[in-house]
């Protein structure tokens, strides 16, 4: 296991964010559960959206008072190939999961437990790829507290055999299992569904203001005009994200956008080892389409280089197939931009339909909703406008910080969480 460095945050900061009376309420909760042991599980500390929320919310947990930290998993491709065909299995793409697959991922997984170390009041586990730790661990003391599996995924309609086993570690192995949204729980879950809705950080370079002239400069330095009509997408590459629909849709709406631009931002995880096939594939069908620009991490661009291409879109586009939640998309609300997203998963938690952007089924309908969005400056306004305080009110970090305090409170006892058995 690896520790990874926690920085500096204070919840103090957010008072220009968010309402004072969440701040002083913030706190009241966590002096209650102050010197709470607590650790976050996951894949792996950057890259994807898991990453990010943690980036955020861990360092305002110890800020607050708790005794937390966060570990992930040593890097090991054929174990993440092999939690990426769970991962696909579990959202119902159809990939096979076999019996074998099973016998790596709890053999490698095993290797991974000999690393656990300590024991906590409570241990939050971030999606497949080490859900299995918590049965392997050898020492009952290591297991004691309360441990929580967080499903960033959509287990609507999951794959049996895969559903199979992550039940059975469920049952076994965890108090509770939180959700993005209701319809993502499988009708044969084991095992008590809490609801919990993601969120973005208003303070992270990616979402902090910037002034015009710099978001100018920035993406014209990428060669891109910003004085012609744009539209951006941020995500993976990957099947789900649907980057191959996004060109297709722009092509559509070039037709009656004769000089739309498309920009296309993806970040490529540790986790993720399809995501440099999938790029292939896009990098593939954009180079027979001038004007489309495909930019990653390893491209050097990060948080501001994000930032400034979110606000200089006329248009943000997300458009999934199948989607945990697409914090990419509050982001885009939260800067007062007009989206154009799929209308799966989480994102209509976010998208209200006509009112803050519009949800799609395709992409003919994609690229019509774009060419009436980049007809339309007022609508844009107005839908930027809605989206922001939507924002405000529902998806970012303190709201979620708070939920995990009122989450942590029910296992806890004079400030340590109850064993789980």
């Amino acid at each position: 296991m690896i520790e990874v460095p926690l920085g500096e945050k204070s919840i103090d900061d957010y008072v220009d964010c968010v309402e004072v009376e969440q701040v002083e309420r913030i706190k009241e909760k966590a002096h209650e559960l102050s010197g709470l042991r607590v650790l976050h599980l996951s894949s792996t500390p950057y890259g994807g959206g898991v990453a990010e929320l943690l980036n955020a919310l861990i360092p305002l947990m110890k800020n607050v008072g708790l005794d937390v930290r966060w570990q992930v998993l040593e890097r090991d491709d054929e174990f993440f190939t092999v939690t990426k065909i769970l991962h696909n299995s579990l959202q119902g793409m159809g990939a096979e999961w076999t019996a074998e697959m099973a016998d790596a991922y709890i053999a490698r997984s095993r290797e991974y437990a000999k690393d656990f170390k300590d024991s906590y009041d409570i241990v939050v586990v971030h999606d497949p790829q080490p859900a299995v730790l918590a049965g392997l661990l050898e020492e009952q003391s290591r297991r004691n507290g309360a441990w929580i599996w967080r499903c960033h995924l959509d287990l609507s309609a999951p794959d049996p055999e895969a559903m199979e086993l992550l039940n059975s570690l469920l049952t076994y192995c965890y108090e509770i299992a939180i959700f993005t949204s209701r319809k993502f729980i499988p009708r044969d879950l084991r095992v008590e569904p809490v609801l919990m809705a993601p969120s973005i950080d208003p303070l992270n370079p990616k979402n902090m203001p910037m002034e015009p002239s710099v978001v100018r400069d920035a993406v014209e330095r990428y060669g891109v005009d910003p004085t012609l009509p744009m539209v951006v997408q941020v995500s993976r590459f990957d099947p789900w994200k649907d980057p191959l629909g996004v060109i297709n849709a722009v092509e559509i709406a070039r037709e009656m956008v004769p000089d739309l631009q498309l920009v296309f931002i993806g970040s490529m995880a540790n986790d993720d080892p399809e995501g440099y096939h999938y790029y292939q594939k896009t990098a593939e069908r954009a180079a027979a389409m001038p004007g489309v620009l495909l930019l990653t991490n390893v491209d050097g661009i990060g948080n501001l280089g994000v930032n400034a291409f979110q606000r200089a879109a006329d248009v943000v586009v997300q458009k999934s197939i199948r989607e945990g939640f697409g914090l990419t998309i509050s982001e885009a609300l939260w800067k007062s931009k007009a989206v154009v997203a799929g209308n799966v998963g989480g994102i209509p938690l976010q998208v209200d339909d006509g009112i803050n952007g519009y949800l799609v089924d395709g992409v003919e309908e994609c690229a019509e909703r774009m060419v009436e969005l980049l007809n339309d400056p007022k609508k844009r306004e107005r839908f930027g406008r809605s989206g922001r305080a939507k924002v405000k009110k529902k998806f970012l970090t303190p709201r979620h910080l708070e939920d995990y305090l009122d989450l942590f409170q029910r296992f806890s006892e004079s400030g340590g969480a109850r064993p789980n058995r």
